[in-house]
């Protein structure tokens, strides 16, 4: 696991920028843009994209193709629209507030799609104190593109998730290897892997996890503090279904769940 602190990975005018090149591995993205009324041009390259708000609201325009993401006022508040991006895809996004867009090398290319709020997944997963919420908003079977799967996930306050921990490398169960990015907000929280080795690590909004490999999990909100994580996931190939988390039950008795629902 190698964690990157809040701040520490930019390259102007991207607030985050993570590539497959800087993580050291060969498939997942994640790029971080704060905007204040203004414009940012940019090109996908080989890259598949989304566009999530975390806050704010944004206009894209897309290879002639023009979208409206009504966004939200924060990940606590609320699930949001999104919007899919290609590759080879000349873009440009005027907004005001904070878009999260996580990146997969792709091979093939899909239309510029819009995502509605609405049609997003949301379920409680785990049960008790090792119990959250999944937004899966780009998960197998819910959207389609070629390699990359990103999904929400909100811990309430003392709360720890999944319990016990799962993996993706390559097994059985789990297939190809597929590189994982986690990126905070809430908190302040601890992330834990272990595999060959075992680590733990304090994380805050904006801090970033990278997990190559080995088995992650719990995810921890202090108590009093919520946790959200986007989780980032890209390998090979696109597993053809969500991987379920191996939890103690699948009924949920925390009242705080779920937290969020589309606008």
């Amino acid at each position: 696991m190698t964690l990157v602190p809040a701040g520490t990975s930019t390259l102007a005018p991207w607030a985050l920028w993570i590539t497959p090149e800087t993580a050291g591995w060969n498939h997942a993205g994640l790029r971080l843009l704060t905007l204040s009324d203004e414009s940012v041009l940019f090109c996908t390259g080989d890259e598949e994209m989304l566009v999530l708000p975390l806050s704010g609201s944004c206009r894209i325009e897309c290879d002639g193709v023009r979208l409206a993401l009504e966004g939200r006022v924060s990940v606590f508040h609320a699930v949001s629209d999104f919007a899919y991006l290609p590759v080879g895809a000349t873009v440009r996004i005027t907004g005001a507030g904070r878009f999260a867009f996580p990146t997969a090398r792709a091979s093939r290319s899909f239309p510029v799609r819009y995502g509605p709020a609405r049609e997003v997944p949301v379920e409680v997963r785990g049960e008790g104190r090792t119990s959250s919420q999944i937004n899966g908003f780009c998960a197998p079977g819910a959207f389609e593109c070629d390699r990359l799967v990103a999904v929400e996930v909100l811990t309430p306050g003392g709360n720890r998730t999944p319990c016990p921990p799962y993996e993706h490398d390559a097994t059985p169960e789990c297939g190809a290897v597929r590189e994982r990015i986690y990126y905070f907000e809430g908190g302040p929280g601890y992330q834990r892997i272990h595999g060959a080795h075992e680590t733990v690590t304090e994380v805050s909004s904006g801090d970033v996890v990278l997990v190559p490999h080995g088995c992650h999990g719990p995810s921890t909100a202090a108590p009093g503090h919520d946790l959200y994580h986007l989780s980032v996931l890209a390998g090979p190939e696109r597993p053809a279904a969500a991987t379920e988390i191996r939890a103690h039950g699948q009924v949920p008795d925390d009242p705080r769940l779920p937290m969020t629902k589309a606008p």
